[in-house]
């Protein structure tokens, strides 16, 4: 992946769990810039999947494999980097990494924070132990940033539900590039 790729997204996701990926799928699918930064210390280490629809059972670290090589194959870039501070910009949002000082720009922010929204709060956001972070049905928030995951549902998230609003953040954002409804939709192969 050229690394300035990785240093020019249009989105930025921060978190590495199903919700991220997810985003981070549908996104590079569709050939937009998305950087995703996380260090793959998702709780999804200490699951086992009998519930995620077309999966029988994986073990939540295999799964964690199979979903950033997917983004990665798919052009998404994935920084094992840490964030120390985000805030709004006047045409998006500006993400500076711990200890380089690096700071990454782009136009789509979204959180995939787990049940600890740190940076969700230091944007103002409120989060309630048993409401999360109040999101629309496309997980956008009142000030335009994404959040996806246990941040929105603390008590009530699933790997499969985290992936569904990762993806449904991810549409929104395709619609909004594209200035139209945008729908994931992949024929099979005609044989």
């Amino acid at each position: 992946m050229p690394e300035v790729w990785c240093l020019m997204p249009e989105v930025i996701i921060i978190g590495d769990g199903p919700g991220g990926l997810s985003a981070a799928l549908f996104l590079a699918k569709n050939k937009v810039n998305v950087v995703v930064l996380g260090q793959d210390k998702t709780a999804m280490h200490f699951a086992q999947l009998r519930n995620y629809l077309g999966i029988p059972v994986i073990s939540g670290a295999d799964f964690q494999v199979i979903a950033r090589k997917q983004v990665i194959d798919c052009g998404g870039c994935i920084r094992d980097e840490h964030v120390a501070a985000v805030s709004k910009t006047t045409d998006g949002w500006s993400v500076e990494l711990e200890g380089s000082g690096t700071k990454l720009t782009s136009t789509y922010l979204i959180l995939s924070e787990g049940k600890a929204p740190k940076l969700a709060k230091q944007l103002g956001l409120t989060f309630d132990d048993a409401t999360g972070i109040a999101t629309d049905r496309n997980a956008c928030t009142p000030i335009g940033a994404y959040v996806v995951g246990r941040s929105a549902r603390p008590g009530r998230s699933q790997a499969i539900i985290s992936a569904g609003d990762g993806a449904a953040a991810a549409i929104d954002i395709l619609s909004k590039i594209k200035g139209e409804n945008f729908v994931d939709w992949d024929a099979p192969p005609k044989s």
